[in-house]
């Protein structure tokens, strides 16, 4: 399996520090000394989760290295859908205006890129695709409270779309070697450590400190996992992609892992928590630096909890 091609779409609103100092008291030093954000992006009262991921195919298709109607699946990633009905994948396939070819979306929170991967490794190894178009997207500023002090500041809004084929297409790919997932919706606080219900509550982050302290050790573990299982160790890794959290999680999984926080890529600081979307944006923003060869991680963890890695190679 092998991305053929990536691309990317953040909002044009830059939201800074100072505009929660405004509006809650939390300072700028505050917010960047427990999480790294600086400024986050917000989506426009005229964009919604669709719209979004919508921007970032439309950005794809531009330079698309194969025809668009070879799209013969689509799998679409979020937890802050815009219509639950005519889902974020549906609307994708609306614009491409392509019939008859499995389209969904799913959801297993901050871990969806991932997850929407093994769905597509899944079905090219059932030869039921070729090609496949993956988007992941959240509107988090639709649902957050900008007033609460505990998670409302963490928020910022993206999408990515990934087009992937069963075989190689260019020297631009990067080889999926391999991509590991799990749940783990029975450890600590996984019920109650952040959630978003509508009806009820709506979102918020009720135990931060647990969320943190999973975060940490599930993609420390899952990391070395991945490398493991390929005959490989940390040295031979060159690029590291965890979820956009907060730039203190990626700090501290660099740490356990024994990696120079040189080869951790990060957007946190300046694009926020963009949910399942972040690390694919990661890879898209960064995608000047792969070399031939170069080895890259991306790890997921999710609210649920759910985790997951998967293991590339630059063409």
């Amino acid at each position: 399996m092998f991305i053929a091609h990536i691309s990317g779409y953040i909002p044009e609103k830059i939201v800074p520090n100072s505009h929660f100092t405004e509006i809650n008291g939390l300072t700028d030093e505050w917010i960047l000394a427990r999480t790294g954000i600086e400024t986050r992006r917000k989506a426009s009262e005229s964009e919604n989760t669709n719209t979004l991921a919508i921007q970032a195919l439309k950005n794809g298709l531009e330079n698309l290295p194969f025809p668009k109607e070879n799209i013969d699946l689509i799998v679409a990633g979020t937890y802050t859908p815009y219509d639950t009905i005519h889902t974020l994948a549906h609307a994708l396939q609306n614009y491409l205006d392509i019939s008859d070819i499995p389209t969904f979306s799913m959801s297993s929170a901050c871990s969806s890129f991932v997850n929407s991967m093994e769905i597509v490794q899944g079905y090219f190894a059932m030869k039921k695709s070729k090609k496949a178009l993956v988007v992941v997207a959240d509107h988090n500023t639709a649902y957050s409270d900008e007033k609460d002090t505990v998670g409302g500041h963490l928020w910022g809004d993206g999408s990515a779309a990934v087009f992937v084929s069963d075989e190689p297409i260019s020297d631009k790919d990067f080889k999926v070697i391999d991509i590991i997932t799990g749940g783990a919706g029975n450890i600590g606080k996984a019920v109650e450590g952040v959630f978003l219900r509508p009806v009820k509550e709506g979102f918020l982050m009720k135990h931060g400190k647990d969320v943190f302290i999973n975060a940490c050790q599930y993609m420390s573990k899952v990391t070395l996992d991945i490398l493991e299982r390929n005959q490989m160790t940390i040295n031979d890794l060159d690029y590291f992609i965890p979820h956009q959290a907060n730039l203190r999680i990626t700090k501290n999984v660099a740490q356990n892992l024994g990696l120079d926080e040189k080869k951790a890529l990060s957007n946190i600081q300046y694009l926020g928590n963009t949910g399942c979307a972040g690390c694919a944006l990661a890879l898209f923003e960064n995608i000047d630096k792969y070399k031939k060869g170069d080895k890259i991680v991306v790890t997921v963890f999710g609210g649920g909890y759910s985790y997951g890695a998967m293991l590339l190679e630059k063409m």
